[in-house]
């Protein structure tokens, strides 16, 4: 008997005779995971060519080694979902496909409340479909590490309890990147050393789950957050091996480090994802997989619990499909957290989807005299001004980012055995980088097999506290310089950017960025529009991004994923 690597669901019968089932095992074992209700069984594929045609790829990131992790059996991922979807078919899939399908949650909720939809039918939806592109060599993506096991009898529970809802999250599925804890998976950051890193909940994590958020699993990502190697391609990870844009796999960059939270949003496999960024790692994989990413201000979301590179510039952030879910999100991540001294004292509003829809005139936004030649950039702006807005163009001073990798490397030194000391599972036995470098090189084949030069870096790096302290507050000050400077001068409510083009500066600054589909390059390449402004004003961004959103309507879902 032969299988594809296609998606296909057949039902075990239990009239089989047990010598009929002897048979058929005997012929099949190496081709289907068999369960109640049973999937086609992923089998590792010679990718030596695909590979082979990547290597002239004019971007250096996009020349893979692999494609496919060495380290993740996606058999084992099946496992958890098969039985949580036996009761689910493809006529339903597609019955179901016009109320969920680049919906957003409003709209989802609504859906639910007038009975035409359960939460449990909502998460069988989406694991389904993860199994139906997944599972199939020529459409996956390589974004999903691991599944929540009792996703659907969460959702069932909420079903029993939606007259209860006191927020917009309850009940919606939403994806983690796997350097955030979950208490029933694994926490990788990608790498083969934290397979078995079971611990607690992070505390946004908490905060989900308090309003009836349902964690449907985690994606891959840039491993250790993209900072591991310093040549290697991005949304690659040991663990989860080569993620691909769904606009162009093997042919656009997936941006990193949230690749897979990009990529999983943008091809709809659960209402949304969190990411976390340091410098760029949401706004870039956002804007390259055409979804909506929020980098929040530093002190605004908890970062407890998140696998670090630096506590000065680490926050997890929404990624959406739209504005309304990434406001959604974003509120229902709120919250102080006594562990994480940045969101001390923290009083920003956690409505942020109330009153989106504003009036843009009078409002000044500036432009970047650097960006002009960007045609998207320039219809934009145009765009922007028919809805009664004024675009200033300016240019920014020069920075100097010179001690920038040493200000990450002496942070990392320090943050990453806080991790493991506080937020770690018991099975984890690494005290620092160096432990970590260590480990890797007893296989770097498997491990790192685009070495690990970020890690060799903070290993040796020599920063004292002090030296790092004062580096901290002269770039942060040359940062909100930068920024202040058009800031006060043009009278700007906010700055347009593109994709993660000033995305350290902003960063360094501490100010927060929200990036949205701007369009498409003439290649189907997806681009951002990028807004930037103070600290602590997502809400105006957010209103911002929103009249832009539903005057634009640029995002279009990628072909083949329809």
């Amino acid at each position: 008997m032969k299988y594809t690597v296609l998606f296909l669901l057949l039902f075990v019968f239990a009239c089989q005779s047990s010598d009929q089932k002897n048979e058929e095992k005997n012929e099949t074992t190496s081709e289907i995971i068999e369960t109640t209700f049973t999937i086609s069984q992923w089998k590792s594929y010679d990718e030596s060519e695909e590979i082979a045609q990547n290597a002239a790829h004019e971007s250096s990131r996009m020349q893979y080694k692999l494609i496919q992790s060495k380290i993740l059996d996606k058999n084992d991922i099946w496992k958890n979902v098969a039985p949580q979807i036996s009761n689910f078919s493809e006529e339903e899939y597609q019955k179901l496909k016009p109320l969920i399908l680049e919906q957003n949650i409003p709209t989802i909720q609504n859906h639910i409340k007038e009975g035409n939809l359960s939460y449990e039918k909502l998460v069988q939806w989406y694991l389904y479909r993860i199994v139906k592109y997944e599972n199939d060599r020529e459409t996956s993506l390589h974004t999903i590490i691991s599944i929540n096991p009792n996703a659907v009898e969460e959702a069932k529970e909420k079903d029993k309890s939606k007259d209860n809802q006191n927020h917009a999250i309850f009940g919606m599925p939403i994806l983690l990147k796997d350097n955030i804890n979950f208490d029933k998976l694994p926490t990788t950051a990608g790498a083969e050393a934290l397979k078995n890193n079971m611990t607690s909940n992070a505390f946004i994590v908490e905060r989900i789950q308090e309003k009836g958020g349902i964690i449907l699993g985690k994606v891959n990502l840039s491993e250790w957050a993209n900072y591991l190697h310093d040549n290697g391609p991005n949304g690659y990870s040991a663990i989860g091996g080569q993620t691909l844009n769904p606009y162009g796999r093997k042919q656009f960059d997936t941006g990193g480090s949230s690749a897979g939270s990009g990529t999983s949003v943008a091809a709809n496999y659960a209402v949304a994802a969190v990411g976390t960024e340091t410098a760029g790692s949401i706004l870039s994989p956002a804007s390259s997989t055409s979804v909506v990413g929020l980098k929040p201000t530093i002190g605004l979301l908890s970062r407890g619990g998140i696998v670090p590179i630096s506590s000065m510039l680490d926050t997890p952030g929404p990624m959406t499909k739209n504005i309304i879910d990434n406001a959604i999100l974003l509120s229902a991540m709120i919250g102080e957290d006594a562990k994480d001294s940045v969101t001390k004292g923290q009083t920003a509003q956690t409505k942020y989807n109330q009153n989106l829809e504003i009036d843009l005139k009078g409002m000044r936004f500036g432009a970047n005299k650097a960006f002009m030649e960007d045609s998207l950039y320039l219809s934009m702006i145009e765009k922007v001004k028919s809805l009664g807005a004024e675009v200033v163009e300016f240019s920014f001073d020069e920075m100097n980012f010179d001690d920038f990798l040493q200000l990450l490397n002496a942070d990392m030194k320090r943050d990453l055995p806080s991790y493991f000391q506080n937020y770690a599972g018991n099975s984890i036995s690494f005290t620092s980088a160096k432990d970590i470098v260590a480990y890797n090189l007893q296989d770097t084949l498997v491990r790192i097999p685009y070495a690990q030069a970020r890690f060799d870096g903070i290993v040796a790096d020599k920063t004292s506290d002090e030296e790092l302290e004062k580096l901290k507050v002269r770039m942060n000050t040359e940062a909100i310089n930068l920024f202040e400077k058009p800031i006060k001068k043009l009278n700007l409510d906010c700055i347009l950017s593109i994709n993660n083009w000033n995305a350290a500066e902003a960063a360094l600054a501490k100010y927060p960025c929200l990036t949205l589909p701007m369009g498409y390059r003439a290649t189907g390449e997806p681009a951002g529009i990028t807004l930037i402004s103070r600290p602590f004003e997502e809400h105006k961004l957010l209103q911002i991004g929103f009249v832009i959103e539903e005057t634009t309507k640029s995002r279009k879902l990628p072909k083949g994923y329809n």
